[in-house]
């Protein structure tokens, strides 16, 4: 079996990434290889085309190859919360918290990942067109083997970009080296309130692949609920799991990223989610008509999110 993610070197969709390396998945009985696919809508267009398996990406993503939320189902959150950074160039001396930063500037965000950035300029009050924020895909990070945030801190180095939207990974490589500062942490209270709830990270399969394996789909929930204990239990692991997918200086880096993330490793969708989730989708137009929460979510393993 495959599960493709949309970005490799990240935080994003780690729980992924680790369930293959760790061994969870062989645990449970399935041989699960990992590619990258980016970025996410395509790697839900294989999904959709029965290339893969499964795909760990952005929820409300699932929209771009299964229209209104049909022949998908949402099988338990990687983590909670929308997970990507708002990092503008260091020398803009940006406050944490200040979105007007961005008015007149050029921000790189992946295509779909840039959904959850528009929504909040309006939440936040900003105008992308009367205030003139270029949102655009950052140059170079189309290739086959780039990290999106990873490439976006290069490029926010080179002047390409005034900021990105983007993942954890890349926003630790900018702060690190003295290039960006973090001005947007959703998950951690900045920006708009209904911001945390636009979409979260999770594991999805096919409504048929349910149907007709749901021994095989049950395993890849308990496979992922086990990966998040284990790391709980011991984040040290992350470390291992970088060496093997990771630059060096990347896989120095992901068990202290992972360690943040820790308190959102909940792999629950509640109602709630979800509903947050549709209502993003329906505002940016990604969908025309609410999905019920039953339809898109695998509520059968209900009793598998718990064993944490």
């Amino acid at each position: 079996m495959k599960i493709v993610i949309p970005d490799l070197v990240s935080n994003s969709y780690f729980p992924s990434i680790a369930a293959v390396e760790l061994g969870f998945f062989k645990q449970e009985g399935l041989d699960v290889e990992l590619e990258l696919v980016f970025p996410v809508n395509k790697s839900y267009e294989w999904l959709r085309d029965g290339k893969a398996d499964f795909v760990g990406g952005s929820a409300h993503s699932i929209i771009a190859a299964f229209p209104e939320w049909r022949g998908a189902k949402l099988l338990g959150a990687l983590a909670q919360g929308m997970y990507w950074f708002l990092v503008m160039r260091a020398d803009l001396k940006a406050k944490r918290g200040d979105v007007s930063i961005v008015k007149g500037r050029k921000i790189g965000a992946a295509p779909w990942v840039d959904y959850g950035f528009k929504q909040l300029l309006k939440d936040a009050g900003i105008d992308e067109q009367c205030d003139r924020v270029e949102i655009a895909p950052v140059p170079g990070a189309t290739g086959a083997g780039v990290s999106f945030g990873v490439n976006a801190a290069k490029a926010l180095e080179e002047g390409k970009i005034d900021g990105f939207w983007a993942n954890g990974m890349g926003a630790e490589v900018a702060v690190r080296r003295g290039i960006g500062t973090v001005v947007l942490d959703v998950r951690r209270g900045d920006g708009p309130k209904a911001a945390f709830g636009y979409t979260f990270p999770a594991l999805a399969t096919t409504a048929a692949l349910l149907e007709r394996a749901p021994e095989k789909v049950a395993a890849a929930v308990r496979a992922l609920v086990k990966t998040q204990a284990a790391l709980k239990a011991n984040v040290k692991l992350a470390t291992d799991v970088g060496r093997k997918w990771f630059p060096e200086f990347e896989a120095s880096l992901i068990a202290d990223v992972v360690a943040r993330d820790l308190s959102f490793y909940d792999p629950a969708i509640s109602q709630e989610t979800f509903d947050a989730c549709n209502r993003f989708a329906l505002a940016m137009g990604l969908a025309k008509r609410g999905a019920p929460y039953e339809d898109a979510v695998a509520v059968q393993f209900k009793d598998l999110w718990k064993q944490t």
